[in-house]
C-alpha cells in the first residue's frame, strides 16, 4: 500500500473532484451570506441534511440581477474547488437564480419593498404637475417611436409648448446608468415637468426602468417628473416613484398639456362671466348711489349732507374706474394668449391651404383636357382615343377638342418621310 504526504493526498482530491465537478447546479437555502468590501460574497447553501460553503466573485457578483438574502431557496450553478493547504472544498458560484420565481421578479420586489421602506414611494413626496406646462422636457430615445408620438399629441393639444428631447439609451447593460445621467441633465434645464420613458416592449427590455439608480435620479429631481414607460400593463420602480404615472408616452402629454379648443372656450367663458360680473357691481353701485342721492334730496342741503353727497359720488366714481381696471387687467393679461394660439392656428390653416393648392395644380397639369384646351384634339375610333398606328384606310374617326367635333374618313395611313 503506497503512502502518501498530506500535500500529497490533497493534491489528489483537488485534481478529481475539480475535474468531476466542473459545471454543476446545486440547489438549497442559503444563509450566513456575507458581503465583502472587496465585492465578494461569501455564503453556505443547506438542506436538511448538508451544508456547502460557497463563495461568488465580484465579476460574478456584479451581474446578479437580485440579492441574496438569508433563508432563500435559490439554485447555483458553477464548480468545485478545493484549497490544498486546509483540505477544504467550497463551490465557486459563477450564477444564482431564485429557486420558482425568476430573478427579475425578485429583484423587482427586493428593491420595491427597501424603498418604498425609506419614503420614496410616499404621497407626501408628490409634487403637483403644473396646469399649464411653457417647457416639457423628455428622457428618451430620440430615434424612438415614443417620441413621434409625444410631438404629434403635444402639437395637436398645445402648440405653444417647448419641447426640449434629451436622448439616452433605453435598454441594455448601460442604459440605467444613461438614463440618470440624463435625468440630472434634464433637470437643470429649468423646465416645468420632466418625462422619462421609452415605448413598450419585454421585462428584460424595459428593466433599466427598474434599477436603483434610475429611481434615485428621479427622487432627487426639482422638477416634478412624470414616468411613462411601456404600455398601461408595464409597472416599474420609476412608476412608482416619479410624481406621476402615464400608461403609455403619448398619454403622458394628453395629461400634463391642455386642450387647445377647449382652452380657448373656457377663456371666452371666463372673459364674458367676469365682464357680466363687473356690470352687476357697477350696476348694483349705481342705484345705490342715486338711492342715497334721493334720500339726501329729502332733507335739507346742510353743509354736512352735501360733503358727504360729494364723497359718496366720489366714492362711485373710484369703484367705477377700479373696475374697469381690473377688467381691462384680466383683458390684456388674456389677450397675449389668444392671440398666440390664433397665430398658430393660422399658419398650421395656411400650410393646408398650400399643400391643397399645390396638390390642384398637379391634377391639373395631369388632366387631358388641360392639353385639349391649347389647341390639341383627341383621336377617336370606335368610341375609344386611338393613336395614328391604330388607324386604316376607310376607317371612320372623329376628332374631338372638348368643345366641337369633327367626324373624318381616313383616306391614306403612310410613314412620315424623315429628313
Amino acid at each position: 500500500m503506497q503512502t502518501l504526504t498530506v500535500s500529497a493526498i490533497n493534491e489528489q482530491i483537488k485534481s478529481l473532484l475539480e475535474s468531476t465537478f466542473i459545471q454543476i447546479r446545486v440547489e438549497g437555502e442559503l444563509s450566513r451570506v456575507t458581503y465583502h468590501s472587496s465585492g465578494h460574497i461569501y455564503f453556505t447553501i443547506k438542506d436538511e441534511k448538508s451544508s456547502l460553503s460557497c463563495v461568488m466573485f465580484r465579476s460574478n457578483a456584479a451581474r446578479l440581477r437580485f440579492r441574496l438574502e438569508e433563508g432563500q431557496h435559490v439554485v447555483l450553478g458553477g464548480s468545485i474547488t478545493v484549497y490544498v493547504p486546509r483540505g477544504n472544498y467550497q463551490m465557486m458560484v459563477q450564477t444564482a437564480e431564485p429557486y420558482g420565481a425568476g430573478a427579475l421578479a425578485v429583484a423587482f420586489e427586493q428593491l420595491k419593498k427597501r424603498l418604498e421602506a425609506e419614503g420614496l414611494f410616499a404621497p407626501a413626496r408628490k409634487r403637483p404637475i403644473p396646469h399649464l406646462p411653457r417647457h416639457i422636457a423628455v428622457v428618451t430615445s430620440k430615434t424612438g417611436a415614443a417620441i413621434q408620438d409625444m410631438i404629434r399629441v403635444a402639437q395637436k393639444r398645445w402648440p405653444l409648448v417647448k419641447i426640449t428631447v434629451v436622448d439616452t439609451l433605453v435598454q441594455g447593460a448601460e442604459a440605467a446608468g444613461e438614463i440618470a445621467r440624463h435625468i440630472a441633465y434634464a433637470d437643470r434645464l429649468g423646465a416645468d415637468v420632466l418625462i422619462v420613458g421609452r415605448g413598450g416592449g419585454s421585462l428584460e427590455d424595459l428593466w433599466a426602468f427598474n434599477e436603483e439608480v434610475v429611481a434615485r435620479a428621479v427622487a432627487a429631481c426639482k422638477t416634478p417628473v412624470v414616468s411613462a414607460v411601456g404600455h398601461e400593463v408595464d409597472t416599474l420602480i420609476s412608476d412608482f416613484v416619479a410624481d406621476m404615472r402615464a400608461p403609455t408616452p403619448s398619454a403622458a402629454m394628453e395629461q400634463i398639456l391642455p386642450d387647445r379648443v377647449e382652452t380657448l372656450y373656457t377663456l371666452d367663458e371666463m372673459m364674458n362671466r367676469l365682464g357680466g360680473r363687473m356690470r352687476q357691481i357697477i350696476a348694483a353701485k349705481d342705484d345705490l348711489l342715486r338711492h342715497l342721492k334721493s334720500r339726501l334730496e329729502q332733507h335739507a342741503m346742510s353743509r354736512r349732507i352735501a360733503m358727504r353727497l360729494e364723497a359718496a359720488a366720489l366714492l362711485g366714481r373710484q369703484l367705477s374706474l377700479q373696475m374697469e381696471r381690473i377688467l381691462q387687467q384680466k383683458s390684456q393679461l388674456l389677450k397675449p394668449l389668444l392671440g398666440e394660439l390664433v397665430q398658430a392656428e393660422k399658419q398650421r390653416l395656411h400650410q393646408k391651404e398650400d399643400l391643397l393648392k399645390n396638390m390642384q395644380g398637379r391634377m391639373e397639369a395631369l388632366d387631358p383636357r388641360h392639353k385639349l384646351r391649347k389647341g390639341y384634339v383627341q383621336l377617336v375610333k370606335e368610341g375609344r382615343v386611338a393613336g395614328l398606328e391604330d388607324l386604316k384606310e376607310n376607317d371612320t374617326v372623329s376628332l374631338q377638342d372638348g368643345r366641337l367635333k369633327a367626324d373624318a374618313k381616313i383616306v391614306a395611313v403612310y410613314p412620315v418621310e424623315k429628313g
